[in-house]
């Protein structure tokens, strides 16, 4: 198998990589620096609409990781932009070249959100729930509708919609956990907001299954099973930490601090489950959010 790669970079995109090269999967990187003559890197600007889809012929599936920070701060109008140009036009446009090639990839498998369900306190969320409100839904909603000209070519299509990623490596993990070092650990606002989450591995794991199951097409929640209220994922990162929950954050200021931002992914409940990829017969390893964040934490010596 020969897959091509943007976002190669990102925190998923690396895992992704590593896994490939012990698999003995090849992996084209689409750049947006010149590569030097590297022949597993491909050169792509969508900003300026440049891509030699020829350097694509031979690729198996295609997946597409590439975007902007969400967590980067505040959501400034600039900011906004930039979130949603990285994600829409850079979808819109490599779907664009996709669809022109004569002999395509067979599959897509594109970066998405449970962003895209909203704040819908503790209703169970499935890839059949509908579309929620807000900033991150109108974007996700526009993110999987850039994929048009693939689905129209033919090209199985699976936007992967992202949980809260658990790893060491980056992420979310690491800057939740600095506070907690310096002993002002604490839930955020009343912590009754649920956070589904999945491990780094679990992650890499569930999009192996789904290149290797050709009826998986259309969204796939890749979450564990297990999601959490903000107040117990606090308690146990905690535990782990050998430190102390008692000091929670106040929903006001951090709606003051980070504005929309703050109520969209730190506030916002989302208890969604993996319904499509349990149906396909994927096994999650890490379902338990303690041993789960153990391993991730002192493993790199946290």
């Amino acid at each position: 198998m020969k897959i091509a790669i943007s976002g190669s970079s990102g925190l998923i995109g690396m895992a992704l990589r590593d896994y490939c090269a012990s698999a003995g999967i090849d992996v084209l990187r689409l750049v947006r620096d010149k590569p030097k003559d590297r022949r597993d890197e491909l050169f792509w600007d969508y900003e300026h609409e440049l891509l030699d889809w020829t350097g694509l012929n031979g690729c198996d599936a295609v997946v597409h990781l590439a975007g902007a920070p969400l967590t980067a701060g505040r959501w400034t109008e600039k900011q906004r932009r930039k979130i949603f140009d990285s994600r829409v036009k850079a979808t819109q446009f490599l779907c664009q070249c996709l669809e022109e090639m004569p002999h395509p990839p067979a599959t897509l498998l594109t970066a998405s959100a449970i962003g895209y369900y909203g704040d819908r306190d503790d209703e169970v969320l499935t890839e059949e729930s509908g579309l929620g409100e807000g900033f991150l839904t109108d974007v996700c909603e526009a993110w999987e509708a850039a994929t048009g000209p693939a689905r129209k070519k033919g090209i199985r299509v699976v936007p992967m919609r992202f949980g809260l990623v658990v790893s060491s490596r980056g992420g979310a993990l690491p800057m939740m956990v600095r506070p907690f070092k310096l002993g002002i650990g604490g839930r955020l606002g009343n912590g009754r907001q649920y956070m589904s989450w999945i491990a780094l591995p679990d992650l890499i794991c569930a999009m192996q299954h789904i290149l290797d199951h050709p009826e998986l097409s259309g969204p796939v929640n890749l979450v564990s099973p297990s999601p959490l209220s903000n107040e117990a994922f606090t308690r146990i990162l905690g535990d782990v930490l050998h430190r102390p929950t008692v000091l929670p954050v106040p929903a006001s200021l951090l709606k003051l601090v980070l504005g929309d931002m703050a109520r969209e992914m730190l506030l916002a409940s989302l208890r969604v489950q993996p319904a499509r990829l349990v149906e396909s017969g994927f096994s999650f390893e890490y379902t338990d959010l303690h041993k789960t964040l153990d391993i991730a934490i002192h493993a790199n010596g946290f």
